[in-house]
C-alpha cells in the first residue's frame, strides 16, 4: 500500500492539537448549575440598589451623583460578571488550573476595578461620594446574593468521582 491511500492519523481526544475538546469533569455541570443560580438571584437585587443608588444620588448631588450611581453599578456588575464568566469558562478544566485562574482572575478583576475607580473619582463631572457608596452597596448585594445562591442551589459540595 502506497502512504498516500493511508487514512489519516487520528488524535486523542483531549489532543490540543486539534482533537476534540476532553469531556468535561463530573463538576463542570455543578460549576455552571452555580453560576446560572447566582446570576438569577443577583440580577434583580442589584438592578434594583443600581436604580435606588442613582435616584437618590440625583436627589442629593443632582446630576453628577446620578452619574457616580450609574458607573459604580456598572463597575461593580461587570466585576461580578466577570467572575460567573471564569466560573463558566474554567468548569470543565481541572481543579489546579480552575484554582490559578480564579486567582489570576481576582487580581485582574481588583487592578481594573482599581483602575476605573481611581480614574472616575477624579472626574469633576461625577459625585465621589455617590460613586463610591454605590460601588460599596452594590458589591456586598452582589456577594451576599451569590452566597444565597450557593446556600439554595442543591449541589454536593464534594463531588464523588472528580
Amino acid at each position: 500500500m502506497s502512504e498516500a491511500s493511508d487514512p489519516a492519523p487520528t488524535r486523542p481526544a483531549g489532543d490540543p492539537a486539534g482533537g476534540a475538546a476532553a469531556a468535561p469533569g463530573p463538576h463542570a455541570a455543578v460549576i455552571r448549575t452555580l453560576a446560572a443560580a447566582m446570576l438569577r438571584t443577583a440580577v434583580l437585587p442589584v438592578s434594583l440598589v443600581v436604580v435606588l443608588a442613582a435616584v437618590v444620588a440625583s436627589l442629593f448631588a443632582g446630576v453628577p451623583g446620578l452619574l457616580g450611581a450609574v458607573i459604580a453599578g456598572a463597575a461593580s456588575s461587570a466585576a461580578a460578571l466577570f467572575t460567573l464568566w471564569l466560573m463558566r469558562l474554567t468548569a470543565g478544566m481541572a481543579p489546579m488550573f480552575v484554582m490559578g485562574a480564579s486567582l489570576g482572575g481576582y487580581f485582574v478583576k481588583m487592578f481594573a476595578l482599581l483602575l476605573v475607580m481611581t480614574a472616575v473619582g477624579g472626574v469633576p463631572a461625577v459625585h465621589r461620594e455617590s460613586l463610591a457608596f454605590t460601588f460599596l452597596v452594590t458589591v456586598l448585594v452582589w456577594a451576599t446574593a451569590q452566597a444565597v445562591a450557593f446556600r439554595r442551589t442543591k449541589i454536593p459540595t464534594i463531588v464523588p468521582g472528580s
